[in-house]
């Protein structure tokens, strides 16, 4: 256990309800309803834009930018671009989610132009996605990711170092990377993958993270940890997804930097 980092991430939770920051969102119509609700439960303000008509002015108000692939359009990668160019000039976090990256290649070309075209500070996705990103598409089904025995450390060191940003590969045990470390998540619960969005979740506590910290490797490792936190608690109180859901947002919203800094399981990968 990494004492030190422990103590970093839980700290960030009360500036994160003190500052309430602005969430800018463009994101999927399956999960936006989801990632607003999480982004109020631990304290900050989310906003869904997606229109081409109005990203650039609400992406210059905002204090972090989530791009997320889910339902995707022509439009939609439009307006990723549009917002991404305004956060970049304003030096705000970008946060890329490649949702389904590699099953077609409408959706592999859209997310390599928006990494070609953007400074993005964090990639959060599964395996098959961020294996995908690297050009092997052999571990993605829709939006999952399909099982493999690939080291996760190296993929998500390669994948950092490919395109110069940190990278959050989650799963049963989330991995992060900037390229030479990495550190490896273990909290989280089953019941997280019985629930449509909860990786798109993951991104907006990313994003609302990296809003308040600017040592990205350290607000990933905050975020995915608090995310785990809070689902292995709902978990306990619950017999299924259904009110897993429901519990889920009292947790995050309850959650005090005690009981997050005694539960967080981190360490370095040596």
């Amino acid at each position: 256990m990494d004492k030190k980092i422990v103590q970093q991430c839980a700290l960030l939770l009360p500036i994160i309800r003190q500052k309430k920051p602005l969430i800018h969102h463009i994101t999927n119509m399956v999960t936006a309803n989801d990632n607003a609700n999480v982004v109020l439960a631990i304290g900050a303000s989310p906003v869904m834009a997606l229109s081409k008509f109005e990203v650039e002015e609400m992406a210059a108000q905002a204090d972090s930018l989530v791009l997320n692939l889910g339902t995707l359009s022509p439009d939609l990668v439009e307006s990723c671009r549009l917002a991404g160019k305004v956060a970049n000039k304003k030096g705000i976090p970008v946060i890329l989610d490649p949702v389904g990256v590699g099953a077609t290649r409408f959706r592999t070309n859209a997310a390599k132009e928006i990494l070609s075209e953007i400074d993005v500070t964090i990639i959060r996705g599964n395996v098959g996605e961020v294996s995908a990103l690297l050009g092997d598409s052999r571990f993605i089904k829709g939006v999952d990711a399909k099982s493999t025995n690939i080291s996760i450390s190296d993929l998500a060191r390669k994948a950092s170092q490919c395109y110069g940003t940190i990278v959050a590969v989650t799963g049963k045990v989330d991995v992060v990377s900037n390229g030479i470390e990495v550190f490896l998540v273990y909290n989280g619960h089953p019941l997280l993958k019985v629930l449509t969005g909860t990786g798109c979740m993951a991104s907006s506590l990313c994003a609302t993270f990296a809003s308040v910290e600017t040592d990205h490797l350290t607000s990933t490792i905050a975020a995915l940890g608090f995310f785990g936190v809070c689902a292995e608690i709902a978990a306990r109180k619950v017999e299924g997804p259904g009110l897993f859901h429901q519990v889920l947002f009292d947790v995050i919203y309850n959650m005090d930097v005690q009981t997050l800094a005694s539960s967080l399981h981190i360490e370095v990968k040596s």
